[in-house]
């Protein structure tokens, strides 16, 4: 399979997506150009490292007079606390790890999160690089710069916008994920045709979305192209989600209150949650009018059909208290002051940043999908 670079242009903050096969093999190839100092430490979690870690380190062996740690997390959403991150930073300073010394997050979505919060910080900032081994850390995560840990009182409300110098997106790890892994990425693959790409969307009505998630090399890579491109294009124009990248966030102010709701526990995993989070999303703007209930049905008979998560098929408890929800809604980052800002839709590939919901109406929907 050919190897594909785009670039995410953000000035003197630019770097390259590589996508492709074989990657892992090569990759000393591909980061000795973004490396300055001696030393390397990939943080992985358990499960990632057992299937590939010495495949990467094999890939990295002809980078001469660079010395090579690892830092083995537990899997799972509970790793993004600030217990992990004080473990982490704790042992790259017994390391005297350096500014010019590398990161890398080799994992999913969790691991390049945390990592990237912990280079950001760690003397000020250090150079850290993505390696996803996720479909959603590779469609999305990975890219853009976004870094955190979660807390009690919500999801990703401790971070920073921290840049890699380099994301490899190594394809072929992705057939050893599980089909729940897979069919938890492909709501972020899904989230690129809901908010501007009506083509996209067809495609992947079209055998598309079955394909990706039965590992097609050919389908991975132009859903993981055409993603990638498609945050690239919306993080160039608004790096800090001042404007036009909240965007990127269709479903996630639902979805994130799921998560909290559910505890990180691994009950319910971040795509599973967006996927709900999305057709909520279209359901309640479709309630206040905004949406045609005919754009609603063909997302939810799509994820059906694949069988992907929906407020349906959650958990009642999950929804057993809608103030509850309510309250961690309110907790959002992208709201204002007291006023409540999700991502709406007048339909399929026409989202929008609605600014000041009204509380009572979305409590009132809650209220609907706790009465089934």
């Amino acid at each position: 399979m050919t190897v594909k670079t785009l670039t995410l242009a953000l000035g003197e903050r630019s770097y390259p997506i590589i996508i492709g096969q074989s990657l892992l093999a090569q990759a000393g190839k591909y980061i000795k150009p973004h490396l300055a100092g001696k030393r390397i430490c990939i943080i992985s979690d358990a499960a990632v490292a057992d299937l590939h870690l010495q495949a990467l380190m094999a890939g990295l062996a002809d980078l001469d007079g660079c010395a090579i740690d690892s830092i083995i997390l537990p899997p799972g959403e509970a790793t993004k606390s600030f217990d992990v991150l004080e473990d982490v930073l704790g042992q790259l300073l017994e390391k005297n790890f350096s500014r010019n010394d590398c990161l890398i997050a080799f994992g999913g979505g969790v691991i390049g999160d945390l990592t990237g919060f912990a280079a950001s910080i760690l003397k000020r900032g250090c150079r850290f690089i993505q390696i996803p081994t996720t479909l959603l850390a590779q469609v999305d995560s990975a890219v853009g710069g976004k870094t955190a840990i979660n807390t009690k009182v919500g999801k990703n409300l401790i971070g920073s916008f921290y840049q890699p110098k380099l994301v490899l997106a190594d394809t072929d790890v992705l057939g050893t994920l599980p089909v729940r892994e897979l069919k938890a990425g492909y709501g972020e693959v899904l989230k690129y045709g809901l908010i501007n790409d009506p083509e996209f969307f067809g495609w992947l009505t079209q055998n598309g979305g079955e394909k990706i998630i039965a590992c097609d090399p050919k389908a991975l890579a132009y859903a993981i192209e055409t993603s990638c491109a498609a945050k690239a294009a919306i993080v160039k124009q608004d790096e800090r989600e001042h404007g036009v990248r909240a965007l990127l966030n269709l479903g996630h102010t639902f979805a994130h209150a799921l998560e909290a709701r559910a505890g990180y526990g691994g009950t319910l995993l971040h795509g599973e949650a967006v996927s709900a989070g999305m057709l909520m999303a279209f359901e309640f703007s479709s309630d206040q009018g905004l949406c045609p209930p005919e754009d609603v049905e063909r997302l939810r008979v799509h994820q059906d059909k694949l069988g992907l998560c929906t407020a349906d098929n959650l958990a009642a408890i999950l929804f057993e208290d809608p103030k509850v929800l309510l309250g961690f809604m309110a907790a959002d980052k992208k709201n204002t002051n007291d006023q409540l800002n999700l991502i709406l839709a007048r339909g399929i590939g026409k989202a929008f940043l609605a600014d000041n919901v009204d509380k009572d109406k979305i409590l009132s929907y809650l209220t609907q999908k706790k009465e089934g």
